[in-house]
């Protein structure tokens, strides 16, 4: 009945018993903080040429310097080859269509002065990856950027459908681009469902798989799941947060019910209590 949607499998050896264990995130200085600092004649001659693209004229009051700093260490790693024109732009972050070694990527940069400090503060205050980080915004933001990152590798581990994670520096992401720019993919809330029995069994399993891998999505709704060639993708895990987030499970029940009502709307009979006990298998909080 998923065939329609590619519903993926986990990666062998995953998707059962994790959620418990948490990689460690490191928000110390990177090496693009040092690149920033020394401001070699290489880097230098690197930010005048992006400072002066077009694409990027409009940032040139919020990049910091090791913002162009981060991007100048993943060009020289070989993650990012050339920009392409900007995907979308947000309050807290632009995302640009890239080259990179194995062709078209996106890639996110967050701003540090305009990120909503306190939003993020919301989302990372419970999160055991995050303790004891304190109120630098800096480093709040380059905590989200890194959480973004490990969210999408244990969504992918867990077999959930998300943009592959490439690589990340600082408050810069680098993952797979779901669909040329000239033919975006669209968000479920922009097409017409032709199957909504098989879209929501796909979306309710790969909830389900978020919350066996300890993560719950946290805005999950017919705006953060996209449709490219007959894939559902799941997409903006910045916001995700570990089932042991004391707010986890008002989020979680936030997320039921936006898929229920969007897919109720569709002519389905289901029901935010349903699709719940479904992603947790019938635990009660």
């Amino acid at each position: 009945m998923t065939e329609e949607f590619g519903l993926i499998e986990p990666e062998e050896g995953e998707g059962e018993g994790f959620g418990d264990e948490w990689e460690e995130i490191d928000v110390s200085d990177t090496e693009a903080d040092r690149i920033a600092r020394k401001r070699d004649r290489e880097f230098n001659e690197f930010r005048k040429r992006l400072k002066d693209a077009d694409q990027f004229k409009v940032e040139q009051s919020v990049f910091d310097d090791a913002t162009f700093a981060a991007i100048y260490k993943l060009v020289q790693d070989g993650h990012v080859e050339a920009f392409g024109g900007p995907i979308s732009t947000g309050k807290e972050a632009n995302v640009y269509e890239a080259l990179g070694e194995d062709g078209d990527i996106a890639v996110k940069i967050y701003r540090i002065n305009a990120s909503d400090f306190q939003h993020m503060r919301d989302y990372l205050d419970g999160d055991p990856r995050f303790e004891g980080i304190g109120n630098d915004k800096s480093k709040i933001v380059l905590a989200w950027t890194r959480k973004e990152f490990a969210n999408l590798e244990r969504a992918r581990s867990a077999g959930v459908r998300v943009p592959k994670p490439i690589a990340v520096e600082r408050n810069v992401l680098v993952m797979e681009l779901v669909g040329l720019v000239e033919e975006r993919a669209r968000r479920l809330a922009e097409v017409n469902v032709e199957n909504p029995q098989t879209a929501y069994e796909v979306v309710r399993e790969y909830m389900r798989r978020l919350y066996n891998a300890g993560l719950v999505h946290g805005d999950l709704s017919e705006y953060n799941l996209i449709i490219h060639d007959g894939e559902l993708v799941v997409i903006d895990l910045g916001q995700a947060v570990t089932v042991h987030h004391r707010n986890a499970d008002e989020f979680l029940r936030r997320d039921c019910r936006n898929v229920a009502n969007f897919f109720t709307r569709q002519g389905l009979e289901t029901s935010p209590d349903d699709l719940y006990e479904y992603v947790t298998g019938g635990e009660s909080a």
